[in-house]
């Protein structure tokens, strides 16, 4: 039907320029001399049956180029002095179209082999056509030898833009890249993601399919079914599987023919409920919007060039008022080069898809003005004085830069238009395509689509196309499958959470300073928490330590002014100022468990407890032993007791003691010192601020040795419990050791329940009532009787109650 039309229009327009009185139309109609001629390359005629040309052939598609040229040639600034003239031939098939492909690149008749281009002179200085991918494909390389022009008006396949391969190709109608784009961009307006694409056997439906492929990574789009179209497919079939796999949008990337066989087999197969998305190639089609039944197969919209009319076009068709009926002039020498005419008016003839109309026009003139640029043109007169070859024109053709129709007409790096304008339209109940939306490719990507306009099938309401229904807030999916968009929905757990618009396959884990609960969609910033200093806990037991320094100061003083009586000198005399100074130093340990926690905080908070308390511990277990060595070691082993009077042994175990303990501490921090860390584990909303303990291993080693301490504490003071009263220091020094350990069975019992804050205030208190008991339990006692009974302070008091020991053992 197409090729009919597109014989009446050649007729009408042969009658309009060439009135001639018989019937068969001369090859002038093809032709027009000029002293610069253009190649046209249109499909016509199929020639034969076995082969289908099913890309949209365009009716008007030779008459708009002919209507161009006469505009052209009609033009006093364009090209004023010059004519351009053009031969065009029906490119019915790659076998049969080859003659008439040779004599546009042949010169007087013959073809001259290869040589350089700037020596090399065409028959014409560029050729608009031919249509569809396939065709150019096979014809091009014989244009891109000597570089001479060819500007296309259909070819929208993606390899026409590798300049290596086709050098001095150009096109008037956008690349593939750019429809399959603007198809993406609607399925990611209304949230369609389940889709079944279906294309024809030719380069230019390929080029679709590969490049909606490439385009959906990285969105939630799938491609459920694809489909080669041919004319051994089964439809009935291919209908089946698409309803088996619950497809709802179809998108129909073929030519023209196929797609009308399509949309007839959907209506014969009874298809209901689809979504189908046209392709440039049949989305402005007259006929089909009109077949009966076809608004039972659901919503068609389509993708197009927008329509420009061309002013003036309609009354070139028009002014032809003679009709010839023609009979085959089969004496023609190219392929169907004969117009077999028709009673077709000039209606139907106009009723014609005019998608590529604006595309052959901006064609012949995108030559014309370089052409214009070539000969110098200004002034009311080109030059005559300039040999044209192809490969000026193509320079010129490159830095194209003008206005048509209120449109600009330039080209890319690649030979593709710089500007895109495509419609969106919509199939309504009057068997029309109604424009919807828009969408503009340069200077910015801008979609723009109406959807009140759209009469949707399913209820007046946007139809879904998912493989499975949107998860609820908070829970990430898990594919289902080989596709992405069949999934099952999982629940985030706290401390995860799903962003959709990032990954909405994964359950993100928050970082460490933020949390999260259950079903989040974002991590809040966890509150952070320590003991600070003008915290009242804090202060209370920085005023209490305070008071300790203060009584182990006022204790020293007291000692030093009683220093030569009897209780100073069996509580230990010099060494119980040894035993003062470390509880002060101990009681650094204190003030820095508050406070934000830096490295030097957390070495203090553990280094002078664990090393002074260490003299105290040793201090004790020296002086139990020494008591007991006095009373009854003295005796039953004078040599031993002979030596350690003579060595000072009492110095020499405090020594060891606290020189081990030293060492462990400065090896251990060397190694791994205590550092801040962030308490997460225990509460999900808050950070605890703490200190690291350091190498444990060491630090295991640290405790043992005061634990060791400890222990010969208990037993030197079992040993020496039935001593006199005022030399057995067995039960002061029982009650310290019972406090500490009671102490820190407390703490760390504590330590296991509670992970809060004051988990640090808890660890002071621990400190604070480990120094307080050496304190009260071993040096009160003792200033009680030097302030408040100084009748024991004797020398008489001691004697007489060592002298009642000596007749009690000796009983």
């Amino acid at each position: 039907m197409t090729g009919r039309l597109f014989l009446a229009a050649l007729c009408l327009l042969g009658s309009l320029l060439h009135a001639s009185p018989e019937c068969t139309v001369p090859s002038s109609e093809f032709q027009l001399q000029g002293d610069y001629l253009l190649g046209g390359l249109f499909n016509v005629h199929h020639a034969s049956s076995s082969i289908v040309h099913d890309r949209p052939e365009l009716g008007e598609g030779s008459g708009v180029m002919r209507f161009s040229v006469e505009e052209i040639n009609n033009s006093s600034i364009l090209l004023p002095n010059v004519s351009l003239g053009y031969e065009i031939f029906d490119h019915c098939s790659d076998t049969l179209s080859f003659p008439g492909v040779l004599n546009l690149i042949s010169v007087n008749g013959s073809i001259k082999p290869r040589g350089h281009a700037s020596k090399y002179v065409s028959k014409v200085i560029g050729v608009i056509g031919p249509f569809g991918s396939t065709e150019t494909l096979t014809v091009a390389p014989l244009f891109m030898m000597n570089f001479i022009p060819m500007v296309n008006y259909g070819s929208a396949s993606s390899a026409f833009s590798e300049k290596v391969k086709f050098p001095s190709f150009l096109r008037t109608v956008h690349p593939n890249k750019d429809i399959i784009r603007l198809i993406v961009d609607i399925m990611q307006h209304f949230n369609w993601r389940w889709v079944a694409f279906l294309k024809s056997n030719d380069a230019y439906s390929e080029d679709g399919l590969e490049l909606f492929r490439k385009m959906i990574k990285g969105t939630e789009i799938c491609l459920a079914y694809t489909e080669e179209l041919n004319p051994s497919t089964n439809y009935s079939r291919m209908f089946k599987e698409i309803d088996l796999q619950r497809i709802p949008t179809i998108i129909v990337f073929a030519r023209k023919l196929y797609a009308e066989t399509v949309i007839q087999s959907a209506i014969n197969s009874n298809v209901t409920n689809k979504v189908w998305i046209a392709g440039d190639t049949w989305a402005l089609n007259k006929n089909l919007p009109k077949k009966e039944g076809i608004e039972n197969i659901g919503t068609i919209l389509g993708v197009s060039e927008t329509v420009v009319e061309i002013p003036g076009f309609n009354d070139f068709i028009y002014s032809s008022k003679h009709k010839r009926h023609c009979e085959d002039a089969r004496q023609q020498k190219f392929c169907n080069q004969v117009c077999n005419c028709t009673s077709l008016n000039p209606e139907e003839i106009i009723a014609e898809n005019p998608s590529y109309s604006l595309s052959i026009y901006s064609a012949a003139y995108a030559i014309a003005h370089a052409l214009h640029n070539v000969l110098e043109c200004g002034e009311g007169r080109c030059r005559d004085n300039i040999t044209v070859y192809p490969y000026m024109v193509l320079a010129q053709l490159k830095k194209s830069n003008f206005t048509l129709l209120n449109r600009s007409i330039q080209f890319d790096e690649n030979g593709d238009p710089a500007n895109g304008y495509y419609s969106i339209v919509f199939w309504n109940q009057e068997g029309q395509a109604e424009e919807i939306g828009s969408y503009e490719t340069h200077p910015l990507v801008q979609l723009s689509i109406d959807d009140t306009k759209i009469k949707w099938h399913a209820n007046g309401k946007v139809p879904t196309s998912l493989c499975s229904q949107e998860c609820p807030e908070g829970y990430a999916k898990k594919q289902d499958g080989i596709h992405k968009c069949c999934f099952n929905c999982v629940m985030c757990r706290n401390g995860t959470y799903v962003n959709i618009t990032e990954d909405a396959y994964r359950c993100v884990p928050c970082k460490p300073t933020e949390w999260s609960a259950d079903r989040s969609t974002s991590c809040s910033p966890r509150s952070v928490e320590y003991v600070s200093f003008t915290d009242g806990s804090a202060i209370l037991i920085m005023v209490v330590t305070s008071i300790l320094v203060a009584l182990s100061l006022a204790t020293a003083i007291l000692f030093a002014i009683n220093y030569n009586t009897p209780v100073v000198k069996s509580a230990g005399g010099s060494m119980c100022f040894l035993i003062l100074g470390c509880l002060s130093l101990c009681s650094i340990s204190v003030f820095f468990y508050f406070g934000k926690p830096t490295l030097a905080c957390c070495i203090l908070r553990y280094f002078p407890f664990l090393l002074f308390y260490t003299g105290c511990l040793a201090c004790f277990v020296v002086r139990s032993f020494q008591i007991v060595c006095i009373f009854k070691m003295a005796a039953k082993f004078p040599k031993l007791h002979g030596w350690w009077m003579k060595y000072n042994g009492q110095w020499l175990v405090i020594t060891v003691a606290l020189v081990t303990q030293a060492l462990l501490l400065i090896i251990g921090y060397a190694s791994r010192p205590p550092r801040p860390y962030n308490e997460t584990f225990w509460y999900k909303d808050k950070i605890i601020l703490g200190c690291h303990v350091g190498n444990p291993g060491l630090l295991a080693v640290s405790v043992v040795l005061l634990a060791s301490l400890c222990f010969l504490c208990f037993a030197f003071s079992y040993m020496g419990k039935d001593l006199p009263k005022n030399y057995n220091e067995a039960k002061g020094i029982t009650f310290c050791l019972f406090v500490l350990i009671l102490t820190w069975i407390i703490f760390s019992t504590e330590y296991m329940l509670y992970h809060g804050k004051y988990i640090q205030t808890l660890n002071a208190m621990a400190v604070l009532s480990s120094l307080y008991c050496v304190l009260l339990g071993y040096f009160l006692p003792k200033c009680y009787i030097i302030i408040f009974q100084p009748q024991k302070n004797t020398p008489q008091y001691f004697q007489g109650l060592i002298q009642n020991y000596t007749k009690t053992i000796s009983q």
